[in-house]
């Protein structure tokens, strides 16, 4: 891929999150790239394509931020507290209706969404959970892969728009009740204690 098409997707990727996915046409896509329709067709054959090259590359990016924060020297309750912040940061920036979008509309890039999201998200989450036991944060009796495998179903439920009703519910809601709902879960003692400690650290610099 050169680095036009690279240009493209990554403007591309940006109109959909901000706008959707189903309300959006090749058109508005040109317009907003400021670029001909024959232009935007040279480099896809259509939406569709578009759609999947774009969740493909935000995919990929996303990963690379996750496995960065990974890579920090951070204990495992800060780095899951820094990976649910980020997907924090990114949720505000998506239209609500984009999952909606991708599951009725473009079904072959919702599935490469799910596929990697999953596999993304459940080799995280085992991978933060052997830390935490070891750095003694961790209750040592947990059956890492099945706990896993719970988490991952439970981040699939933040984005079900019949239980957490956008209109009722937000993202980021959602999603740091999610953090405290499974740190609680796996953590010891000690684990609880930090945890405690983070949440009003971080309360007390959002609302000093």
């Amino acid at each position: 891929m050169d680095e036009k098409a690279k240009e493209l997707l990554e403007k591309s990727g940006h109109v959909f999150m901000r706008f959707g996915i189903k309300s959006v046409t090749m058109d508005d896509i040109a317009g907003k790239l400021s670029i001909s329709k024959k232009t935007l067709y040279q480099y896809f054959a259509n939406k569709d394509e578009l759609v999947q090259k774009c969740i493909g590359t935000m995919c990929a990016r996303d990963q690379s931020v996750i496995d960065g924060i990974c890579k920090m020297d951070l204990n495992a309750i800060d780095q899951m507290f820094e990976i649910s912040k980020f997907l924090v940061t990114m949720m505000q920036e998506m239209h609500p209706s984009i999952h909606f979008d991708l599951q009725k509309y473009h079904p072959e890039a919702w599935n490469e969404l799910q596929q990697i999201k999953h596999k993304v998200i459940y080799r995280c989450t085992t991978e933060n959970i052997a830390q935490g036991i070891k750095e003694g944060l961790y209750r040592e009796d947990l059956n890492i892969p099945v706990i896993s495998k719970i988490y991952l179903s439970r981040f699939d439920v933040i984005f079900d728009g019949e239980l957490f009703p956008p209109g009722e519910f937000s993202f980021t809601d959602v999603i740091w009740e999610l953090f405290r709902y499974h740190t609680r879960g796996i953590a010891n003692d000690e684990g609880v204690k930090y945890l405690k400690k983070k949440v009003k650290k971080e309360r007390t610099q959002l609302h000093p």
